[in-house]
């Protein structure tokens, strides 16, 4: 019993945190990385592709959502696959979480590197990810609350930012803007815009790591997560309408004078709005950076949960499911997550290490989806606070559209797939080989 309790996460965090923490997970994919779906699909492209996903995340949230109040543990999708589906679809969905939120922040951390870059031109953009992969792996050592106080904090300055934002540019919009070269790679360009439809919302799941550090997760859990989904969905909608109606799609994707798209859409819409030189130029451009560390710092806590409860169940190494003995997080889980993230940003390939995240996301709702459909008839009895609406066709919906996403990915990102499918397989046999062993 004494082990048991040593290996408890402590019970900190309330809805409000709850939002916090999902909004932030998310905010700095409306602040970069989705404009690069214009340059694929065009205005239309990326409308149609984000329209999909927005009812995929939906109804998967809210699906997932049943979930996390039903079994409210560090794993996420790894505790809900590995009792509905067993041990080696739980070890595939644990495994894809863990692709997904090790595997997000290292090209957050460049970007974060390359916007500190402008105002510190003398450091390199890898010693500043660096740098900022330690300060906010210290700060989730330190503890849950303090982590999840300063994810609120900046998440409200990063919300704030975008409705600046909106409210500079929605003056300036015109319908006519949307209709420029609104299709330039035809109907194909749909599929090729989908992972940056997905930037938009990936890693809001990762509230569900938190529910074994929530106060009544079963309540709590249900509306700090559903209306983060819905503030997201909101500010999404703003930012695409009012950026690319200022112009056209091609301006907040291709500096003025460059053929290489930008990182930093909302900077080059408020540009041609109320030029460089204005003071709201400057506060949006700053905040940015609150965005892009929102989000950093929120998958990491994330991540940690995630590998915590892969190591405390012996799907990884033992070591990783410690918590530190002095603030109850899970400082190991933290740690290697952090050298791994650094190993990937020396790669430079920030795009393809999106698109491999993107995999995990997808696998993860996938199996998801089908454990909660798996769970409804394997175990009807089981306590539900919550039960996602419009039940089985919401599950349904989330199911099919993240197989026609993934498999659409796939098909165009082909080598990234092989590398997806060697990691996993190569984890899956070390599991099998050790966890036999020890079991």
């Amino acid at each position: 019993m004494s082990n048991k309790n040593e290996n408890q996460l402590k019970r900190t965090l309330g809805p409000l945190m709850l939002w916090g923490l999902g909004v932030g997970y998310v905010i700095s994919g409306m602040y970069f990385g989705w404009n690069l779906g214009l340059e694929k699909g065009g205005t239309l492209g990326l409308a149609i592709a984000t329209f999909f996903i927005i009812i995929l995340y939906l109804t998967f949230t809210f699906s997932y959502t049943e979930l996390a109040c039903a079994i409210p543990k560090a794993g996420g999708a790894f505790d809900y696959s590995i009792r509905a589906l067993g041990k080696d679809w739980g070890f595939l969905g644990g495994m894809a979480q863990n692709i997904e939120f090790i595997f997000a922040p290292p090209a957050i951390a460049f970007a974060i590197g390359a916007y500190v870059q402008t105002f510190l031109p003398d450091i390199p953009i890898i010693v500043i990810a660096i740098s900022a992969y330690v300060l906010f792996t210290s700060l989730n050592i330190y503890g849950v609350e303090a982590a999840a106080s300063f994810e609120l904090f900046i998440t409200v300055i990063a919300v704030i930012g975008l409705l600046i934002f909106a409210g500079t540019t929605i003056p300036h919009f015109e319908y006519s803007n949307l209709e420029k070269n609104a299709l330039p790679n035809g109907w194909t360009g749909v599929f090729a815009a989908l992972p940056f439809a997905i930037w938009f919302f990936l890693a809001i799941e990762g509230v569900a790591n938190v529910a074994e550090e929530t106060i009544n997760p079963q309540r709590n859990v249900m509306i700090g997560f559903g209306s983060a989904i819905l503030t997201l969905v909101i500010l999404c909608l703003l930012t695409f309408t009012s950026a690319v109606g200022t112009d056209g799609w091609e301006t907040i994707v291709f500096p003025s004078g460059s053929v290489y798209p930008s990182d930093a859409p909302l900077p080059l819409a408020m540009a041609k709005t109320v030029g460089e030189g204005h003071v709201l130029y400057k506060i949006v451009g700053v905040i940015g950076l609150f965005g892009l560390v929102a989000s950093f710092h929120g998958i990491i806590l994330a991540a940690g949960r995630s590998t915590f409860e892969f190591g405390r169940v012996g799907f990884a190494p033992k070591g990783l499911g410690k918590v530190h003995s002095k603030f109850k997080t899970p400082a190991n889980a933290l740690i290697v997550n952090m050298l791994i993230g650094i190993v990937a940003l020396f790669t430079g390939k920030t795009g393809e290490v999106i698109t491999i995240a993107c995999f995990g996301a997808l696998t993860l709702y996938i199996i998801s989806m089908i454990s909660l459909l798996v769970l409804r008839k394997k175990e009807p009895d089981l306590e539900r606070p919550f039960k996602v609406p419009l039940y089985p066709l919401s599950p349904y919906l989330a199911l099919i559209i993240a197989s026609v996403a993934f498999l659409a990915i796939t098909v165009y990102n082909p080598t990234l797939a092989l590398i997806y499918f060697a990691i996993l397989l190569v984890a899956y046999m070390w599991f099998r080989m050790s966890y036999q062993e020890e079991n």
